[in-house]
Formats: C-alpha cells, structure tokens, sequence
C-alpha cells in the first residue's frame, strides 16, 4: 500500500547522490581497498618472515643442545677415567700428578668446549636474524 503519505514511497522523496558524493565515496573505498591489500600482504609477509625466525631458532637450538649433549658424555667419560687412573695410583707424589695433569686437560677441554658453544650460539643469532633483515629491506629500503 503505497500512497502519497507513504514515506519510504519513491514519488514522495526523490532522493540523488551528488555526484561530488559519488565520486568521494568511490575514492574512499579505492583507498580502502588498496589499503587492506598492502595491509594483507604485508601481514602474510611478516608471518613467513616469523616462521623463518622460529625454524632458524629451533635449528640453532637443537644444534647446542646436541652439542652440550656431547660435551656432557665426553666429560663424565674423561671424570671416570680419570678416577679409575687415580684408583691405581700408588703414591701421593703419583696422585698429585695426575690430578693436576688432570686438571689441566680439563680446563683446556672446557675453554674449547665454550668456545665451540659460543660459536653454535653466535651463528644461530645470525641465522634467526637474517629473515628479520629480509624482512625490513623490503619495506625499508637502503638510502
């Protein structure tokens, strides 16, 4: 029932976008668009980039934590070696001997040992930031 007293009635209120209206929404949602799509692809970016980071992360630590691993066994090896050596030994003068040789092999093992891990560890720092690097030159170019 339409009629002259009906106010949705398009009879009764004729109603046009001005075309400067028109053409400011059109370009709003052209801006919105091209935003939302710099806004994805970005995001799908950093999220690649994220993943990168972890598997370098995961990488490095599986690396140390095997390589601690190692450590730990050739070290308790070397501690009951050495005790069974200083088991057999017949005099204080023998024991002495081999404790300080001992002692001596062993702070040259760990030094090494650390700096290995040192290493393991400066190089996954490396690995896990270079996506981040990547990352950034894209949308921060040099100058």
């Amino acid at each position: 029932m339409t009629g002259a007293t009906d106010p949705f009635s398009a009879s009764i209120i004729p109603f046009e976008v001005p075309e400067q209206v028109r053409a400011f929404a059109e370009k709003g949602v052209s801006q919105a668009r091209e935003n939302y799509a710099k806004f994805k692809d970005a995001a799908e970016t950093h999220n690649g980039t994220i993943e990168a980071v972890f598997a370098s992360a995961q990488k490095g630590a599986n690396e140390y934590t095997a390589k601690l691993m190692e450590f730990a066994k050739a070290n308790a090896t070397a501690h009951l070696d050495f005790t069974q050596e200083l088991l057999g030994t017949k005099s204080p003068t023998d024991a002495f001997q081999l404790w300080s040789g001992h002692a001596k092999t062993q702070l040259e093992t760990f030094q090494a040992q650390a700096k290995e891990l040192f290493e393991i560890a400066q190089r996954t720092a490396s690995a896990t930031a270079e996506p981040i690097k990547a990352s950034a030159s894209k949308f921060y170019p040099a100058a």
